[in-house]
């Protein structure tokens, strides 16, 4: 009997001993988590103030500035009729059904831009017929698209010079910025999506 008791002892003194050494590998293995992850963060933070030092040396861009400074509010969306147009391809049979939304900066200018909303239509529509299906059919085509009508959308509000052709009457000596791209961020309407193009 005093063999198994004496045998017991032993265990119960292996277990408290076991769990301490359990209990240290734990503690350190917390640690070094610890310092790796404090290691990372302070890594992490010089990182980050170095990009907004090297950011703050160069001159700051009006797109990067507004990139920064986000949007003040949330820019509505005014959806036009869809418009089916003739396109300007020999014989006159190509037609265009071209669904547009104009991107305006807020509800306040998109009642503004409501009130000429027909002069705007009618100057989308001649643009659109001057097109013909080749040059609607490729990306390029789409993105000069959007271009121009973004462009005729500021027409009303004082703005749409067409700069290539002011380009190509006065001699390429002078070049100096248009009123229309000095003041872009001054007219309502600031983007032109399209939300369906079928050319047939």
């Amino acid at each position: 009997m005093a063999g198994k008791h004496d045998a017991g002892d032993e265990e119960g003194g292996k277990a408290p001993a076991k769990s301490k050494k359990l209990l240290i590998i734990i503690v350190a293995a917390v640690l070094v988590l610890a310092v790796g992850g404090g290691g990372a963060f302070f890594y992490i933070s010089k990182q980050r103030a170095a990009a907004a030092a090297a950011e703050d040396g160069e001159e700051a861009s009006p797109a990067k500035a507004a990139a920064h400074a986000g949007p003040k509010v949330p820019p509505a969306y005014l959806p036009l009729d869809s418009m089916v147009v003739n396109l300007a391809d020999p014989g006159g049979e190509r037609v265009a059904q071209v669904g547009i939304t104009l991107e305006v900066t807020d509800a306040h200018a998109m009642d503004t831009v409501k009130l000429f909303l027909p002069t705007i239509r009618s100057g989308v529509l001649m643009l659109i017929s001057q097109r013909t299906a080749e040059q609607l059919l490729s990306a390029e085509g789409k993105q000069k698209l959007a271009k121009d009508i973004l462009r005729e959308t500021a027409k009303p509000f004082g703005g749409g010079e067409d700069e290539d052709e002011h380009a190509q009457e006065t001699p390429p000596k002078k070049k100096k910025k248009t009123p229309a791209k000095a003041a872009h961020a001054e007219f309502p309407v600031v983007g032109v999506l399209f939300s369906s193009f079928i050319v047939q």
